[in-house]
């Protein structure tokens, strides 16, 4: 089970904190979290490009010349793509680029990416993210403390108004919460900052789903529900 040490905004060690094996101690799967990053890259598309076909630009649709005996090329319209100004063939159109992926491979990339940030040794637990006032200046101290100087993803709750506030300003640095977290600011940002509460919502979102916290167990011989021998068919001799 990972063990990660707990600091103060000060960088000081308030204690430790062991981390779900479930959760932090996943093998890495890459395949798993490149099709995780794909399905949010493809969600994140606007797919707003598009291009005028020949029913959409301007010019008459009158025909400019007779069918045959010029000894010019029959010509229909204007607004055919082999004449200057006329429509685009096959150029993009308005579409919708994002498709589902299935809960437990997003559930399963987000544990993968977890585990390696626990093993890279990039995974801080701040006991509280508490700044008194929303300044900015405040927060940069903080991260400073704490030897923070790169790409930083905190996760938080939201209620924590003045680090929402604080961070707004903050470049390179960006704060969620634990619902929020997503596979591509995971591996975007370099640090991953957790609140002791946040590391602890994570692991009842990502963990094993249990009842009344138990490991459910698997039904005994006696519980088998009783199984009616089949009736043997008649014959119809003697059914008659």
């Amino acid at each position: 089970m990972p063990t990660v040490k707990v600091r103060n905004l000060n960088n000081e060690e308030v204690g430790e904190v062991e981390l779900s094996e479930a959760v932090f101690g996943v093998p890495l799967n890459e395949p798993l979290i490149h099709a995780a990053v794909r399905n949010h890259l493809a969600n994140a598309r606007q797919g707003t490009s598009a291009t005028k076909v020949r029913g959409d630009v301007s010019g008459s649709g009158r025909k400019l010349w007779k069918q045959k005996g010029t000894g010019r090329a029959r010509i229909a319209s204007l607004r055919s793509p082999l004449w200057k100004g006329g429509g685009n063939v096959h150029g993009p159109q308005p579409r919708d680029w994002s498709y589902s992926l299935p809960k437990k491979m997003r559930q399963g990339a987000l544990r993968s990416a977890l585990s390696a940030r626990v093993r890279e040794g990039n995974v801080v637990v701040v006991d509280v993210w508490q700044l008194e006032n929303p300044r900015t200046k405040d927060l940069i101290t903080s991260l400073g403390s704490l030897g923070l100087a790169g790409k930083t993803l905190i996760v938080d709750s939201l209620d924590n108004r003045n680090l929402l506030l604080s961070a707004r300003n903050v470049r390179r640095t960006k704060v969620v919460n634990s619902f929020g977290l997503n596979i591509y600011d995971l591996l975007y940002h370099e640090t991953l900052v957790l609140s002791r509460s946040a590391a602890n919502e994570l692991e009842q979102i990502l963990g094993p789903k249990q009842s009344n916290g138990e490991t459910p167990e698997a039904p005994s011989e006696s519980a088998a529900p009783e199984v009616k021998p089949k009736r043997a068919r008649k014959s119809k001799k003697e059914a008659a």
